[in-house]
């Protein structure tokens, strides 16, 4: 259900605003978003699994609040990051 380092490596260097940047809201918003994907498909076989289903929630509210915080702080960065990961809203 987790990420692989290497994934998470490669997101960091995908949306990072530079070098090592591991802290930038749109690398922690891609690394949320593939949380959250795999959770997703980790539902479809247990269905039954309310302890991580908590977990997805609280992981889509963090995701939220980042990018709230990214489209008050700079409108043309979130619609950037919205377009990159198809996150819709």
């Amino acid at each position: 259900m987790s990420i692989t380092a290497e994934r998470k490596t490669a997101l960091i260097a995908e949306h990072g605003r530079g070098k090592g940047d591991t802290g930038s809201p749109e690398v922690q918003v891609a690394i949320l978003t593939e949380r959250i994907a795999n959770l997703t498909e980790h539902f479809k076989t247990h269905g039954k699994d309310n302890h991580s289903r908590r977990g997805l929630l609280v992981l889509v509210n963090t995701r939220r609040s980042l990018l709230d915080y990214l489209k008050k702080r700079d409108e043309g960065r979130y619609t950037d990051l919205i377009g990159k990961l198809g996150i819709r809203k």
